[in-house]
């Protein structure tokens, strides 16, 4: 939505002639519609069959491509993070035990000297 007054705004204190104002303003309106009825009416239908062509494309690789290839993904990778979280949990979950009761015992005591 594109105004007159958005396009050509006069400043405070600065004005036209009447009529010279309105009729630029008809001018502005007129052409307006009558351009975007014109490219509407020329491009609206090629626009319209090449838009729908790209998104059909899209939706088509969406559907027969990306999301296969992520599910197959996640069922492959499977095996593998279950071996993955078994040697984190054997050999690291010891060692931060141990690491937090040797550092669970740890007590800091702040002196202000004077």
């Amino acid at each position: 939505q594109v105004d007159f007054e958005d396009v050509i705004a006069e400043p405070v204190g600065t004005y036209s002639f009447d009529g010279v104002w309105k009729t630029s303003y008809t001018t502005f309106t007129v052409s307006k519609y009558w351009c975007y009825r014109l490219l509407s009416a020329i491009l609206g239908i090629p626009l319209a069959v090449i838009w729908g062509f790209l998104f059909a494309l899209i939706s088509f690789c969406h559907i027969w491509a990306v999301v296969p290839c992520i599910k197959s993904y996640l069922i492959e990778i499977q095996c593998s993070s279950r071996i993955y979280s078994l040697c984190i949990h054997t050999f690291c979950d010891p060692l931060f035990e141990a690491l937090s009761k040797i550092c669970g015992h740890i007590r800091v005591a702040l002196r202000k000297e004077v």
